[in-house]
């Protein structure tokens, strides 16, 4: 994705959240992509919100409209983002190549591949860069991975467990 396709993106995601607190609809526009794709909005550093499709289910540029607002003001983990707090988020977009399947959940490349784990009805998702920040090693990730599905750690261990890599490009605010 070209660094032209990047700064749209991640004004789109600023604009959307800036016009929810106006009350003002946003100009829509297309780029002929469909991706998936994740928005994550952190303050000060932390996380703030992430909210995200693995699969694209609208062109890029309105998928990321949505996906922002979700992330500040739907995702359960955080209260609604305030008007206050806006200029302190820092936005923070990943999109996506399709995911595949890994027969060993041990072969993923940590802090480049992002992995999806489904056992019994459930499913968890870290991001590729979730290694990176956290500093887990592939055990640790596959753990929180299990918790993160609402399953005991050693779940990953199951012969039932499905897991899946995927990448993805990430481009934030702070760093275009």
């Amino acid at each position: 994705m070209n660094h032209d396709v990047k700064i749209k993106l991640l004004k789109a995601a600023r604009k959307s959240l800036e016009t929810y607190f106006l009350g003002e609809k946003m100009e829509m526009m297309t780029l002929g992509i469909r991706r998936g794709a994740f928005v994550t909005l952190r303050k000060n550093g932390e996380l703030r919100g992430c909210i995200g499709f693995m699969s694209g289910i609208d062109d890029l540029y309105k998928e990321i409209i949505s996906l922002s607002r979700e992330a500040a003001f739907e995702d359960f983990r955080f209260p609604p983002l305030s008007e206050e707090d806006l200029p302190l988020i820092d936005i923070e977009i990943s999109v996506l190549t399709e995911p595949e399947i890994i027969e060993n959940p041990l072969s993923f490349n940590l802090g480049k591949d992002g992995i999806i784990f489904t056992l019994n009805g459930r499913r968890a998702v870290y991001l590729p860069q979730v290694a990176t920040e956290t500093g887990w090693n592939r055990i640790e990730m596959l753990q929180s991975l299990s918790l993160k599905a609402g399953l005991p750690s050693d779940s990953w261990k199951s012969n039932e467990a499905v897991f899946m890599t995927f990448q993805a490009e990430v481009f934030s605010e702070s760093n275009m």
